[in-house]
């Protein structure tokens, strides 16, 4: 008696081969199938009043009155703030050999670069002074410094 050549694990491999070229073969015609039933309408989504997406049209008898010119694109600007423009803060550092320190406004906490150039009178570290705030290369600086009068 002659024996096969295929041994086992050939034979389970051609199986195996076979079962996944009929799945597929299958799911390529389900494919096909789908593609001839397929709808438009169940394509179609809606958007209610609220901006919710849903698959019912709305109603046509509900309609809101919208003005063009309520419509706000970007980000609105800011009102302008009437702020007094002499400002108090504390020297924290200041350099009299460079010419330059800093300044801590106390409501803000926000700290303004000084020069020799902008102070009227002699400051030193720890004084209250009053000032008015400038736009600098590298940030806000603080011009016409002088001692706060108690």
């Amino acid at each position: 008696m002659a024996r096969s050549h295929e041994s086992f694990a050939k034979k389970e491999v051609k199986n195996k081969k076979e079962k996944k070229r009929k799945a597929k073969e299958k799911r390529s015609l389900e494919r096909k199938e789908k593609k001839k039933d397929n709808n438009s309408d169940e394509m179609i989504a809606y958007v209610d009043k609220f901006g919710n997406i849903t698959d019912t049209p709305p109603e046509e008898t509900i309609h809101d009155e919208i003005n063009a010119e309520d419509i706000q694109v970007g980000v609105p600007k800011s009102e302008a703030v009437d702020e007094d423009p002499v400002r108090i803060g504390t020297v924290t550092f200041f350099n009299e050999s460079k010419g330059f320190g800093f300044i801590k406004d106390s409501m803000t906490k926000q700290d303004s670069f000084v020069h020799v150039n902008e102070v009227n009178g002699n400051i030193k570290e720890n004084d209250k002074v009053t000032y008015e705030l400038a736009k600098g290369p590298k940030g806000p600086i603080a011009v016409n410094v002088s001692l706060k009068k108690d």
